[in-house]
């Protein structure tokens, strides 16, 4: 060795075994102090009883599901963020608006035939849509579509006045006001929900509450049928006549 490293190498290496030698029996010597002391032994002994930690893929999905179910802030128009109730979900599907998508088919050229044959069809109708749409029905279901259209708009019409009840079925259900109903217990008779011209009064309703095709102006309140003249039609201004009813405003 000292022939190839030389003199110098090694007395280098000599120098480093012997510290290496020293290190070794410090840390035997300071290890025999422990085994003496019971119970610094006792102290580095293993806790048999703590858990292994498992599958990290559990946790994580747990952490994953926990924060889909919390993402509750919204954005409010005015930009506000704000915290709503805990969803489950962040998948949402909105229903088409009849108004967006009927009145660009007006504009488009679609009739009102074919406006109230398509949204006539399988329609669910709220209580208040529904009694105007069983008035349409009884008043005018033998009339043109612009005729049934007109009724609808004077329910709407009166129903925002002040002069009549506040809401549709109020104005429909007035006493003396509409000859199909039952002045004494308001009650309505059957309707043939199978029939077209129950198609025609949903699809018509429909239309109207949403108004896209213009009808009769906003101060028409009132009209009657042709073949009878009641005394309250000479104190008012006539609108128009559409079909077999007459119409007028204050």
């Amino acid at each position: 060795m000292i022939k190839l490293l030389g003199s110098r190498g090694a007395s280098a290496v000599m120098g480093m075994f012997m510290l290496a030698l020293g290190s070794s029996e410090a840390v035997a010597q300071d290890y025999s102090k422990l085994t003496a002391n019971p119970a610094a032994v006792q102290a580095l002994d293993i806790n048999a009883a703590a858990k292994p930690l498992g599958n990290v893929a559990a946790p994580v999905a747990n952490l994953v599901q926990k924060a889909v179910a919390t993402t509750t802030a919204v954005t409010l128009g005015n930009g506000s963020v704000v915290q709503a109730q805990p969803a489950r979900s962040v998948t949402l599907q909105l229903a088409p608006s009849i108004t967006t998508e009927a009145s660009w088919l007006y504009k488009a050229g679609w009739p009102l035939y074919a406006l109230v044959d398509k949204y006539g069809a399988s329609a669910q109708l709220d209580e208040e849509s529904r009694c105007m749409a069983v008035a349409v029905y009884h008043e005018a279901r033998g009339e043109a579509l612009e005729g049934q259209l007109a009724v609808a708009r004077v329910i709407m019409n009166r129903a925002a006045s002040g002069k009549y009840p506040g809401s549709w079925c109020g104005v429909v259900r007035q006493p003396w006001q509409f000859s199909f109903v039952n002045p004494h217990s308001g009650q309505f008779p059957s309707v043939d929900e199978a029939s077209a011209s129950w198609r025609h009064a949903v699809g018509i309703v429909r239309l109207a509450t949403a108004n896209i095709v213009p009808s009769v102006s906003d101060d028409v309140l009132w009209y009657h049928a042709t073949y009878v003249a009641p005394s309250w039609g000479r104190r008012l201004s006539r609108a128009q006549q559409i079909g077999a009813h007459i119409f007028y405003r204050a």
